[in-house]
């Protein structure tokens, strides 16, 4: 008995920001003095080390809960269920809704809340709930409807990461170049089939990790918005990422009982290219073993980095051919891991 995902979907927004909308920005250093480089050299250094050319804008009419439900009315059709039909819907987001020109985060209603209500579910057991686990929150999500499946206690859930990044960037900070938007979700119900999920790993470093990635003040230190954006310690991210990150995923794979040589796919958090190649590369001399070509499919160069929407975007896109030289197709195993805020990371190793 396991969870498998029967639905997916995804929602990619519309308006494209390339690297060079950023040439104009006044980037600083943290302590807000200026760069010894000119923005030209700050974004070419950038693009070689993250992958990124581009990234996804949200529309200024929309919100967090608006693209979430976007992408789960499209697992619910891929899915071919009737919505009222579902258990629970899991939403992993970090900031909640924040409208254009806000600075303020709006969490209260939930954002599952507002997405059970923009799709029109009446059933009053259809449980909503929000989940903050950094960027691994989707996958964190697809692990506890798995845990409620398996308990009986579940036959359907859908699962949802979305982000608006794109409203709490610090114009000031190059970091700012590495966050995109959009959403991803899943439909996951029982099965008695070999499909599914088949193990997972997650964990939690809060001691000195736990400030890594936090909410800052902009680093033009003449501002007066009392704006607080999304910052990182972008050094100390990478190398525990390094060190953490290939072990998890190491051990979910040994429960799973699968050898590294039947693995098809990584859809690994689209975090950071060298960060993740790096990762994928560790994880292999685990075992001894060199990456396979083409293990690894990557979107973070057109999409960027949306948090919580990477994975299932990912997948969404593999599953229904939209990268090229990718492709997943049924019983091939694939582990699903991400890396983030809490220090959070995790792992699933899963049968399509």
């Amino acid at each position: 008995m396991a969870a498998k995902i029967t639905g997916i979907g995804s929602y990619i927004p519309t308006k494209v920001t390339p690297n060079q909308e950023f040439e104009k920005n006044h980037f600083l250093n943290q302590d807000g003095s200026q760069f010894e480089y000119e923005n030209d050299v700050i974004i070419d250094k950038f693009k070689s080390i993250t992958g990124i050319a581009e990234r996804r804008y949200v529309e200024k009419h929309l919100n967090n809960s608006d693209i979430a439900s976007f992408a789960a009315l499209k697992a619910i059709e891929d899915a071919n269920i009737d919505p009222e039909e579902l258990d629970y819907i899991i939403v992993a987001h970090n900031y909640g809704d924040i409208k254009n020109g806000s600075i303020q985060s709006d969490t209260v209603p939930s954002i599952a809340s507002r997405v059970k209500n923009k799709l029109h579910i009446k059933n009053p057991y259809c449980v909503g709930y929000d989940i903050l686990f950094g960027c691994p929150g989707w996958i964190e999500g697809m692990i506890q409807a798995n845990a409620f499946i398996k308990a009986g206690i579940a036959k359907k859930c859908l699962i949802i990461g979305t982000e608006t990044l794109s409203r709490i960037i610090d114009k000031h900070d190059r970091d700012s170049m590495i966050y995109g938007d959009g959403a991803g979700a899943a439909v996951v119900e029982f099965t008695e089939g070999e499909s599914g999920i088949l193990a997972h790993q997650s964990a939690t470093y809060a001691n000195d990790e736990t400030n890594f990635i936090f909410f800052g003040e902009s680093y033009n230190q003449e501002s007066t918005d009392h704006f607080r954006y999304i910052k990182m310690y972008g050094r100390k991210v990478y190398e525990f990422a390094l060190i953490h990150v290939p072990s998890a995923m190491k051990n979910c794979l040994d429960k799973s009982g699968i050898s590294i040589n039947e693995v098809k796919k990584i859809f690994i958090h689209q975090a950071n290219e060298k960060m993740d190649e790096a990762i994928v590369k560790r994880f292999y001399k685990l075992y001894n073993e060199i990456p396979p070509e083409g293990i690894m499919p990557m979107t973070i160069n057109k999409l960027g980095n949306s948090s919580v929407a990477t994975v299932p975007t990912l997948y969404d896109m593999v599953l229904n051919g939209k990268i090229k030289n990718q492709s997943i197709k049924e019983g091939d195993i694939i582990i699903l891991t991400s890396v983030g805020a809490g220090m959070n990371i995790n792992a699933i190793v899963y049968r399509v």
